[in-house]
């Protein structure tokens, strides 16, 4: 019996050459075409637009379609258009356009040419745009990436929130929303906001079975192991994404120099940079793509093979739908994330000085992302769960491509050290972060314990028998279990949840997952190798040479041992064998002065390593480092020598304070000096300077968060970072 052929299917067929519908798109066009609100929740890659583009195209009057990326716009416009012999069909509607130009759009309108019209929020809200569409026949509004209406979706947009307000006053007509990712807390949230409560909802499988996901642990090699990812994979397509434009300018500078094709991709480029960089991916001129989250939207590249994210993102929406870029064709997707608790940390002081629900959905998105990078579960279970899904991590259609099921983790009962961590909070009255409380637990005696008289606690030491990294894994999965929150008013505080309390009076089983230590930025002992399946190990005797070498040299130059050489560089000098200045120069933190200043005994010491023990120094994969930053670095330099305030060098270079002192630092650690007394003076005292300076030179780590301990919180990072640079320019230099 010959099927029949329905109206939408005749107008798939006409209008874009296709036979047939995916999923159930022909349902969701069939009941925008009968008038009915409709949600629309589908995967990247799922045929979202042709919902909204056909519909438009069979019925009378235009159809108003909200997107908020102008990109997005201009490329599904130019499709439309390629379909069609009347350039008109489809327009654009916002500020970038000129007089004459919107002046053709409104024509159009009028007459009856266009079938969609795309606008951004902000455009919609003008009073003259909504004048004339007022006065205009509308089909129906679309309101694409729906999830920007939510506070508590990946993307959420204010102007998003005003969209109900103003299609009632152009005029009520049926609503289309759509959106690649949306829990069930962020679809009701869309529908209420939209007064489309009753919409028929149609809801596409999340699950993408091609793509594999793995997370790994966010070390201080990051860069050499995605260099030897990339290079396992050569001649593939893929994008790697960077929460900062800093970072993305830096590592496609390093993938270059490693002989990578690359490009940064980022909102502070130019509109014809970007443009060429993005047409440069997709023509496959470049194999990667530096970027931050403002790439990829609307782009329809089937075959990206790898999403890598440098960062961890802010959602776990953000990284379905960025890692949902990977393998649209159906062929391999890989999608590995890079991760380490501080880089969590460092999110959540961001949402530090925000409003209090805004810290609220802020924090419990990225507790989130931690369950989700720590956890030891069906990687793909714990995603789709999280957006509503049941799966069946034995038969269901991709339930082997992770990390955790391909190599699962061992499992063990943490009952009792749970509740030593609750009961410690319980009895300090909850007025610690997590570091004070592990040092209570472990029995270190830092100054604010001694005010705090912790030795005389009952789990003083109790925990003594595992270290620091052990009990913060157990406390950041109590906070991922809800046993314990972090306060959002007094920053990091931990506290006890209704759950924790019941836990103490009612303890049961609470199993965590061994090796879930994803905070070592230490030393590396293994780097993968994709494409030799073996792995490139740290040299450990030399390793240790080059320790006591720098124990040495520090004790005759009277200066820390972290002053000559960072255990980092030490790392990488025992990974690479350097035998020359020029290789030297190439480990991070060790610059040219450094190099000389420190250098001929390293090199001495692996010169003689390397003949005795008969090794091949032409390391393939030895990490170039950049080096072209050099006009900063001069500006740097010439302005603090002319005494200019930190803060206008940092605006004059458009950074932040917190970047500008990492520069300084990578300048200073390179073994350049660089003479900051002035800023120094007018803040401290001299014998505040005098007894900061006192306590880097007695420590045996310039860390930070320790420094700040011993002085009880007297001063605040950037003081402390102010200081160290002193200290380090002074001594190391």
């Amino acid at each position: 019996m010959e099927k029949t052929v329905s109206a939408a299917e005749k107008h798939l067929k006409s209008f874009f050459g296709f036979n047939k519908f995916k999923g159930n798109q022909e349902a969701v066009i069939n009941s925008v075409i009968e008038g009915l609100d409709t949600f629309v929740i589908m995967p990247t890659g799922g045929g979202k637009s042709m919902c909204y583009q056909l519909p438009a195209l069979m019925q009378d009057g235009c159809a108003i379609v909200v997107s908020p990326l102008i990109a997005l716009m201009k490329n599904q416009v130019d499709s439309i258009r390629g379909f069609s012999e009347e350039n008109g069909i489809a327009h654009v509607l916002n500020s970038s356009l000129t007089k004459g130009q919107a002046d053709q759009v409104r024509t159009d309108i009028r007459n009856e040419v266009t079938k969609l019209l795309y606008v951004a929020p902000e455009s919609l809200t003008k009073e003259e745009n909504v004048e004339f569409l007022q006065n205009s026949e509308i089909s129906f509004f679309a309101i694409d990436e729906a999830h920007c209406i939510s506070e508590w979706g990946h993307d959420f947009r204010p102007e998003y929130r005003n969209l109900r307000a103003i299609i009632d006053k152009i005029g009520r007509k049926p609503v289309i929303a759509l959106t690649a990712t949306a829990t069930p807390k962020v679809q009701g949230d869309i529908q209420k906001n939209l007064g489309m409560d009753n919409a028929q909802v149609y809801k596409a499988s999340f699950n993408r079975p091609n793509l594999f996901y793995e997370v790994r642990p966010k070390t201080q090699n990051v860069d050499r192991d995605i260099i030897r990812f990339i290079k396992g994979h050569m001649g593939k397509s893929g994008i790697i994404y960077c929460l900062s434009r800093k970072k993305v300018e830096e590592l496609a500078q390093i993938l270059q120099v490693n002989g990578i094709k690359a490009l940064p991709y980022h909102a502070g480029l130019d509109a014809k940079s970007r443009v060429k960089h993005q047409d440069g991916f997709l023509m496959e001129e470049i194999d990667v793509i530096v970027a931050t989250i403002a790439f990829g939207m609307g782009i329809d590249k089937p075959d990206v093979r790898f999403v890598i994210h440098y960062d961890m993102p802010k959602s776990l929406e953000s990284y379905y739908q960025e890692t949902g870029r990977a393998g649209r064709d159906g062929g391999e997707g890989i999608c590995v994330a890079f991760y380490a608790y501080k880089d969590v940390e460092k999110l959540e002081k961001f949402l530090h000085g925000k409003p209090v629900s805004e810290q609220e959905v802020g924090l419990q998105l990225l507790q989130e992302i931690v369950a989700y990078a720590e956890t030891s579960m069906n990687r793909r279970k714990f995603l789709l769960h999280y957006f509503g899904e049941e799966f069946d991590e034995v038969n269901g259609p991709g339930a082997a491509n992770d990390d955790n099921t391909k190599n699962p983790r061992n499992r063990f009962e943490a009952k009792d050290d749970l509740l030593l961590v609750l009961q410690t909070i319980e009895t300090t009255n909850q007025r610690f972060k997590a570091v004070p409380l592990i040092n209570i637990l472990i029995g270190n005696l830092t100054t604010i314990l001694k005010q705090y008289k912790a030795t005389q606690l009952d789990q003083f030491g109790k925990g003594s028998d595992k270290d620091d990294k052990y009990w913060l894994g157990v406390i950041r999965q109590a906070i991922v279990g809800s046993f314990l929150k972090k306060d959002v008013e007094k920053y990091g505080v931990l506290l006890l949840t209704e759950k924790g309390k019941d836990f103490i009076q009612k303890p049961h089983s609470f199993m965590i997952a061994e090796d879930h230590n994803y905070d070592h930025e230490g030393n590396d002992d293994e780097i993968i190798t994709e494409q030799k399946g073996t792995a490139a190990v740290l040299d450990e005797a030399l390793y240790n040479m080059l320790k006591d070498l720098t124990r040495k040299v520090a004790r005759q130059k009277s200066v820390p041992p972290y002053a000559v050489f960072q255990e980092n560089s030490l790392s990488e000098m025992a990974l690479s064998y350097p035998t020359s200045i020029e290789d030297l120069v190439n480990i991070s933190g060790v610059g040219e002065g450094k190099a000389k200043k420190f250098g001929a005994p390293f090199l001495e010491i692996i010169q003689k390593y390397v003949k005795d023990n008969d090794i091949d120094t032409n390391n393939d994969f030895r990490v170039k480092s950049v080096v072209n930053k050099s006009g900063l670095k001069v500006y740097i330099i010439q302005s603090t020598d002319r005494k200019l305030n930190l803060e206008d060098i940092a605006s004059a270079k458009a950074l932040s304070m917190e970047e500008l002192l990492t520069e300084i630092e990578h300048i200073v650690n390179s073994g350049t000096k660089v003479n900051i007394d002035y800023a120094i003076e007018g803040i401290f005292e001299e014998d505040q300077i005098e007894e900061i300076l006192d306590y880097f030179m007695e420590s045996e780590t310039d860390d930070l968060t320790e420094a700040s301990e011993e002085f009880d919180g007297d001063y605040d990072e950037e003081e402390l970072r102010l200081m160290r640079i002193k200290f380090m320019s002074d001594v190391a230099n």
